[in-house]
């Protein structure tokens, strides 16, 4: 199905991505493919359908084939037909008003009857768990639905083989175990070679055949997970996180979970009464209390759609709330509500705009006439962008755009830090050095908001959790009490890695 020989692609400047990598997959098989941000995952799967050397800026050598078409050979339309990508960011590649045009989008350029469109259509509704979403618009999703329309989409066209990079950074854990389950029963049942591009790893080893470690454009370590997994310390080294066999997402509520905190002769930094907030007439927010100290680390969780995005816009000002008060601390509110909060939003590409690293991170505090070669120096260092410093923004991986988007953030020391979904394309080593530098700054009074997925960084950096169901703080994580393919194998696996 895939088979790739000598394979080199370099960008502009002559960075190399890709130096000589070789790879064979067989029809049928599940592959994960993994390592530290910026290892070439991204372009691979951009070679697998053609997008290189066709549609971008870079060169390519070597031979790349996918079932039998060298894609050198092909064009991105033609390999269409026969290869579905679905890019990190899900929303560069919706365009349909409606779900439900942008599913019938594809089968009906390929000129089919409109009852097969239909057919088409209900199948991949179905098999990612939307049929709720059919009729809305798309610029109405969050980033979790617009992820798992994307993925249907692409499930229309009825490709051979399925490249999804990144595709459950967004995703709940229910939105997650349906995806990976839907594209496992794609692949038993019909044949379909999946290529799957990750950093959490806990599912989507439980489900694949076969395991592939890159870095600096090559592949390290190929074998069946429990095989790689085994080797620990080169993974450790590269900043790949294995699974943590102590922890069952469903477990969250076990850590620290409390409604509010009341700090003896500490004032709020924030608070929130009764704060009902929305988006026109749709309101999102509902009867919502909570406060925010000074040093403090919270992380909200919840499904997604359950407004968790709506509360960071709400506390960075970029939301008024419909009713309900929302009062900051008297000296905080004096602060301009640039330095105020300070808010990653999920997708890095919304909040980048200079030519350079360098120049990104300096813009904020240079309009506040507090920048100095010492902090740029240290965010640099701790993000790990030293050595990009002089890159353009657009011409680095979502994970490291990411990394540049917080360090611009963290130039300017904001009262409040919020964290939309921070783990987007990054590996574990360079998340946990910045979440490390982010617990440190505790010390000096800033607090922080993490709003994520990721159960494992809930788990060892927040001091408190709180939960979103549907617009409303809970303190009670749900779980279905169902076992699935996913939670079976990914027992068998960590027994593996606890042996």
């Amino acid at each position: 199905m895939i088979d790739i020989k000598d394979l080199t692609v370099r960008y502009k400047g002559d960075q190399t991505a890709l130096d000589g990598l070789s790879l064979r997959v067989q029809p049928g098989e599940f592959v994960l493919l993994t390592g530290p941000s910026g290892c070439g995952k991204s372009t691979l799967a951009r070679c697998l359908n053609g997008l290189i050397p066709h549609a971008s800026k870079a060169t390519m050598t070597g031979r790349v084939a996918v079932d039998g078409m060298p894609t050198a050979e092909h064009t991105v339309a033609e390999m269409a037909a026969h290869v579905g990508l679905v890019f990190q960011n899900p929303s560069t590649q919706l365009f349909g008003s409606t779900v439900a045009e942008e599913l019938a989008f594809g089968p009906r350029n390929l000129g089919l009857s409109p009852e097969e469109v239909a057919q088409r259509s209900a199948f991949a509704l179905e098999a990612t768990g939307i049929q709720h979403l059919r009729e809305r618009a798309t610029t109405s999703l969050s980033a979790g639905e617009q992820q798992r329309v994307a993925i249907a989409a692409v499930l229309t066209m009825r490709p051979r083989l399925l490249v999804l990079d990144e595709p459950t950074s967004n995703l709940d854990l229910k939105g997650s175990k349906a995806v990976l389950e839907t594209v496992h029963r794609l692949c038993i049942d019909y044949g379909l070679t999946i290529f799957i591009i990750e950093h959490r790893l806990s599912e989507a080893a439980a489900l694949a055949d076969r395991m592939v470690v890159m870095n600096e454009g090559k592949i390290l370590l190929d074998g069946p997970p429990e095989d790689v997994f085994r080797e620990r310390h080169l993974l450790s080294e590269l900043g790949v996180r294995c699974p943590d066999p102590t922890l069952h997402p469903h477990n969250i509520a076990m850590h620290s979970v409390e409604g509010q905190m009341q700090r003896s002769g500490t004032k709020p930094l924030v608070q929130l009464e009764d704060v009902e907030a929305g988006y026109d007439s749709h309101l999102v927010l509902q009867e919502v209390d909570f406060a925010v100290y000074p040093g403090e680390f919270v992380a909200l969780v919840g499904d997604n759609g359950a407004g968790k995005t709506t509360m960071a816009r709400l506390l960075a000002g970029l939301l008024k709330a419909q009713r309900g008060r929302v009062t900051w601390d008297e000296e905080v509110q004096r602060v301009p509500l640039g330095r105020r909060v300070g808010l990653l939003f999920q997708n890095p590409l919304d909040q980048l705009f200079c030519d350079s690293v360098e120049e990104e991170i300096s813009f904020g505090p240079r309009n506040f006439g507090s920048l100095s070669d010492e902090k740029l120096d240290s965010l640099l260092d701790v993000t790990g962008l030293a050595k990009l410093r002089h890159r353009n923004p657009y011409a680095l991986s979502v994970g490291q755009q990411q990394r540049v988007a917080l360090a611009s953030i963290l130039a300017l020391e904001p009262a409040l830090l919020i964290l939309d979904e921070p783990t987007m394309g990054q590996d574990w080593g360079s998340l946990s050095r910045v979440m490390d530098f982010l617990t440190r700054l505790k010390g000096h009074g800033q607090a922080i908001l993490l709003i994520t997925h990721d159960h494992e960084l809930v788990r060892r950096y927040a001091e408190r959790i709180l939960m979103l169901e549907d617009g409303k703080l809970s303190n009670v994580a749900p779980h279905d009490g169902e076992s699935s393919t996913m939670d079976i194998r990914r027992e068998r696996l960590h027994e593996v890695l606890s042996s």
